[in-house]
């Protein structure tokens, strides 16, 4: 799938200063999100006990939430 980046300028369409706490507070959640998995994947009983799917499922959503924990950064 190709993605575009798009540019506007929207000083005095928006609060800049509100939109930077609202990104600052997702970037916190989901910095929160990546520890919890990245804790639970590096637990052995988790990893040794859950199935394949379960252990496949969490580091999908790992992958997921870093990647957007990236895009966040750049806006």
């Amino acid at each position: 799938m190709d993605e575009a980046t798009l540019a506007l300028p929207l000083q005095g369409v928006i609060d800049i200063d509100a939109e930077s706490e609202r990104l600052k507070r997702e970037i916190d959640k989901v910095g929160s999100e990546i520890a919890q998995l990245t804790a639970k994947l590096a637990n052995e009983k988790f990893v040794s006990r859950a199935p394949e799917h379960v252990v496949e499922e969490q580091r999908e959503r790992k992958s997921e939430a870093e990647a957007t924990a990236a895009k966040l950064a750049q806006a």
